[in-house]
C-alpha cells in the first residue's frame, strides 16, 4: 500500500508542506486547519509562561504546589529553590529555616564523605515542629478560656495509635509536661508504653485508656492508678463496668471511670463513619444510665468523673463541632444530676488539618477552621450549656493525635527512572507492512488520508482508532503478522502526536512501596501533598504518576491533591536512573506523621524507611542530626515473616560451595554477594551496594542491618 498520502485524492490540494512520497512523516499539529487545542501541564491557576515570559521562581511553584495553603506555617520554598522547614512557625526566623535538600544529602552521603550512609526512603522528623504544633494547640484553648471567662483549664492527651514511636511519645510528654499534656492507649501494649513514658511526665497528665478490654487490660489500668498514674479507665462496652468493679476491689485500688457516650451527631465525610449511634463504640443513654445505678448500688458513684465521646475524624467545620459538642455538654450535665464525681470532658479527636489547602467544609481533605476557631467553639459551647444548667466547668481535653502529629514527620523518596511512549519514527520499509492489509482495514486507512488531508483532526482519530482495533482482531485470529500490526501502531501514534492527542503523562518510577509507607493513599483513598523538594526554581515541564517498586498494579500514587490525576514534574537529568550518570530527582510527601508509619505492612517484603531525627541549630546548615535509625534489612523482614536468615544463607553458600566454580574465588564473592543481600535494605541501591568489599567477612554479619556502624551514626551534627 502506498504512504498515506498516495490515498487521498489526486485533486485535492494538501495543505502547505504535507508530506508525500518518499516522507513517510505526518503533518505537524500545525498544518490541521486552526490548529488542535493546546495542552498545558498546568491546570491550577497559575499562568504558564509565554513565549515573552519564560522565566520560572520559588514562588510560582509554591503556587503550583498549594504549598502556601496545606504548609504554612511550617513549610515553604527558599531562595535556591528546595523545600525549607520552618521548625518554630511564624516565630521562625529566616536564618533558623532548614534546607531539606541539605538534609538528604547529609543523611545518604556516604559516611567517609561526611554524610551518614542512610539508604532512602527516608523519613525525616522535627521534634521542633511537633513542639510547636503541641504549645499552639494548648495556647489556642488558654486564649479561649481566658476570654471567655472559663472556669477551668484543659490538658489534652496524644493518642498513641497515631504514631507509637519511642521517640515521638517521648518527645510529646516531654514537651507537653508544662501543660499536663497526657497520653491515651487503645491496646495493652499502648498502656504499657504509656505508663513507661508518663513516669517522667506530669503527675497530672492524664492516661485515657479506651478500646476493647479484658481482665489484664483492665488490671494494667489499675495498677497504673496504684503507681499514681492519673488513670482513667473509659467505658467502651457495658460489660466492662464488672471487671472493673470485680478487679478493683481485688488490687485494693479506688478505680476512676469514665464513659464514651454514643452520640446521636455524627458527620457524612470520609471519617465519619465512626461516629453517630450506629458508631464502634460507645454507650447509648439507657446503656449510661445501667452504669450510674451499678455504681451508686456498689458505692462506686464517685469514681464516675470522665465523659468521652468522638464525632469523628477530621471534623469539616465548626458547626457540626458545635452541634457533637452541645450534645456531650448536656449529657455531662446530666451525669453531675444524678450524682457523678464529674470532672471531665473529654472531646475525642476530630480536629482536622488541611491536606489540600483549599479551606473548605465540603472537602474530606480539609477542614474550614484554624486551631484558634476550634478551641474557642468548644470552650464556648460547654461554657454556655454549664452555665444554663448551673454547673461547674469542666475540664477539657481532647485526643488530637492527627492535629499535633502530622505535620512533623517528611517522607523523601527518589524517582529513579521515569517512562514514557516515545513515537516510532516510521521509514518507508515500514510503512510498506502496510500493504497487507484486509480489504476492510484499507478503507479505515484511505478514510483517515482523506481526513488527514482536510484537517479534521477529530475525525483521523477515529478512523485511527477504528484500523487500530480492525487490526487487533485480525491478529489475535492469525490473519495478521506482527510486523503489520507495528506498523499500524506507529501509524496510528504518529496522528494521535500530530493531532496533539497523544498520553504525554509520564511513570516515574519511585525507590518506595506505597503499601509500607503511604497505606492510607490505597487503604482508603486518602491523599497527602506530594512535592519535588528541589529545582523549584526551574518550570515543571511534564505531568507524570508515581510508580512504586512493588509488583503490584495499586502500587502506584494517580491521584493528587487539588482533584488532580497527575503531578507537574520535571525532567530527570540523564534520566536520573541508578546506573550513575543522572542527577537524583527527591520528591517529598508531607503530612504523614500520623498513622501511616503505624499502619505500613511488609507487602513484597518492603521494609519501613529509614528514620533521621533533626533539630533547628545556630551551625552553619541550621540544622543538628540528633538520632539516625537505619531502615531494616532484607533479613530483618525475613525474620518478620518467620523466616531464618542465618540458616537461609548458609543453605545458599552450601549451595555455592557444591556448583560453584573455586576459580577466581567464585564461591567466596557469592557468598559475600549474598551476605550483603541479607543485611541490605530490599529498597533499590547503588550498583556498588550489590558487591562486597573482597578483604571484608560478611558472614557473620547477616542477622542485622544495624551492626557497629550503626551505632556510630546514633549522634552526628551536621
Amino acid at each position: 500500500m502506498p504512504a498515506l498520502a498516495y490515498c487521498v485524492d489526486a485533486t485535492a490540494a494538501p495543505p502547505p508542506g504535507y508530506a508525500f512520497a518518499g516522507d513517510s512523516s505526518l503533518p505537524s499539529p500545525d498544518l490541521f486547519p486552526g490548529g488542535p487545542p493546546e495542552t498545558t501541564i498546568f491546570t491550577s491557576p497559575v499562568s504558564a509562561p509565554t513565549s515573552e515570559n519564560l522565566s520560572w521562581s520559588p514562588s510560582l511553584s509554591s503556587s503550583l504546589y498549594k504549598i502556601d495553603g496545606w504548609g504554612a506555617p511550617y513549610f515553604s520554598v527558599n531562595g535556591s529553590g528546595n523545600m525549607a522547614v520552618r521548625p518554630y512557625g511564624t516565630a521562625t526566623l529566616p536564618h533558623q529555616e532548614i534546607d531539606l535538600l541539605k538534609i538528604v544529602k547529609k543523611a545518604s552521603d556516604p559516611i567517609r564523605s561526611g554524610g551518614l550512609g542512610l539508604q532512602l526512603p527516608l523519613i525525616v522528623r522535627f521534634p521542633d515542629v511537633l513542639k510547636n504544633r503541641l504549645e499552639s494547640l494548648q495556647s489556642a484553648f488558654d486564649h479561649a478560656i481566658q476570654s471567655q471567662g472559663y472556669g477551668s483549664h484543659y490538658q489534652g492527651v496524644f493518642p498513641v495509635k497515631c504514631n507509637q514511636d519511642r521517640f515521638v511519645v517521648e518527645d510529646i510528654v516531654k514537651f507537653g509536661s508544662p501543660f499536663r499534656f497526657g497520653l491515651e492507649a487503645g491496646s495493652k501494649p499502648e498502656i504499657l508504653l504509656a505508663m513507661s513514658c508518663l513516669c517522667k511526665g506530669n503527675s497530672d497528665a492524664l492516661l485515657v485508656c479506651n478500646g476493647f478490654k479484658d481482665a489484664e487490660y483492665i488490671s494494667l489500668a489499675l495498677i497504673a492508678r496504684k503507681l499514681a498514674l492519673n488513670t482513667v479507665v473509659v467505658l467502651e462496652q457495658e460489660e466492662e463496668l464488672d471487671l472493673v468493679i470485680d478487679l478493683s476491689k481485688r488490687l485494693f485500688v479506688r478505680p476512676v471511670v469514665g464513659v464514651r457516650a454514643k452520640l446521636r451527631t455524627k458527620h457524612s465525610g470520609h471519617f465519619g463513619s465512626t461516629s453517630g449511634e450506629k458508631g464502634k463504640f460507645g454507650l447509648t443513654t439507657t446503656q449510661i444510665l445501667r452504669v450510674v445505678g451499678k455504681l451508686k448500688q456498689h458505692d462506686m458513684l464517685d469514681c464516675l468523673q470522665l465523659l468521652h465521646f468522638h464525632i469523628g475524624s477530621q471534623i469539616p467545620s465548626t458547626t457540626l463541632l458545635a452541634d457533637g459538642v452541645g450534645e456531650a455538654a448536656q449529657i455531662y450535665c446530666e451525669l453531675v444530676r444524678l450524682g457523678a464525681n464529674m470532672r471531665v470532658v473529654d472531646i475525642g479527636g476530630g480536629l482536622g488539618i488541611d491536606y489540600d489547602g483549599s479551606k473548605s467544609p465540603d472537602s474530606g481533605l480539609s477542614v474550614a477552621y484554624g486551631l484558634d476557631e476550634y478551641a474557642s467553639m468548644v470552650v464556648d459551647v460547654i461554657r454556655s450549656v454549664c452555665d444554663r444548667r448551673s454547673v461547674k466547668h469542666p475540664i477539657l481535653c481532647s485526643e488530637s493525635g492527627r492535629a499535633i502529629a502530622s505535620h512533623h514527620s517528611v517522607l523523601i523518596f527518589e524517582a529513579v527512572s521515569a517512562s514514557t511512549y516515545e513515537v516510532p519514527s516510521m521509514s518507508s520499509i515500514e510503512l510498506q507492512y502496510l500493504d497487507g492489509l484486509t480489504d476492510d482495514a484499507r478503507v479505515d486507512y484511505q478514510n483517515l488520508s482523506a481526513a488527514a488531508c482536510m484537517g479534521e483532526y477529530k475525525t483521523c482519530l477515529l478512523y485511527a482508532d477504528q484500523l487500530k482495533q480492525r487490526c487487533i482482531e485480525k491478529f489475535m485470529d492469525g490473519c495478521l503478522g506482527m510486523e503489520q500490526l507495528a506498523a499500524v501502531d506507529g501509524l496510528c501514534a504518529l496522528i494521535s502526536k500530530a493531532v496533539g492527542e497523544l498520553d504525554s503523562v509520564r511513570s516515574y518510577h519511585v525507590n518506595l512501596s506505597i503499601f509500607t509507607s503511604i497505606p492510607d493513599f490505597w487503604g482508603i483513598d486518602q491523599l497527602f501533598p506530594i512535592v519535588p523538594i528541589h529545582r523549584l526554581d526551574q518550570r515543571p515541564s511534564v505531568r507524570g504518576i508515581l510508580s512504586d517498586l512493588t509488583c503490584d498494579s495499586d502500587g502506584k500514587i494517580d491521584k493528587f491533591i487539588g482533584g488532580e490525576s497527575s503531578l507537574p514534574l520535571h525532567e530527570m537529568e540523564g534520566n536520573g536512573n541508578l546506573s550513575g550518570g543522572g542527577g537524583r530527582y527527591y520528591l517529598g510527601m508531607f503530612l504523614g506523621g500520623a498513622y501511616e508509619e503505624a499502619l505500613g505492612g511488609v507487602h513484597n517484603l518492603f521494609g519501613g524507611p529509614s528514620v533521621i531525627r533533626v533539630m533547628q541549630s545556630d551551625g552553619p546548615h541550621s540544622f543538628a542530626v540528633t538520632r539516625t535509625v537505619p531502615g531494616p534489612s532484607s533479613g530483618d523482614i525475613l525474620r518478620v515473616m518467620q523466616y531464618e536468615p542465618e540458616l537461609m544463607f548458609e543453605t545458599l553458600k552450601h549451595r555455592a560451595e557444591e556448583f560453584v566454580q573455586e576459580d577466581d574465588d567464585g564461591c567466596e564473592g557469592i557468598a559475600n554477594s549474598l551476605a550483603m543481600s541479607f543485611r541490605n535494605m530490599p529498597y533499590l541501591g547503588s550498583p556498588s551496594s550489590c558487591f562486597s568489599d573482597s578483604d571484608t567477612d560478611y558472614n557473620g554479619a547477616v542477622d542485622s542491618g544495624s551492626g557497629d556502624d550503626s551505632e556510630q551514626w546514633t549522634y552526628c551534627y551536621a
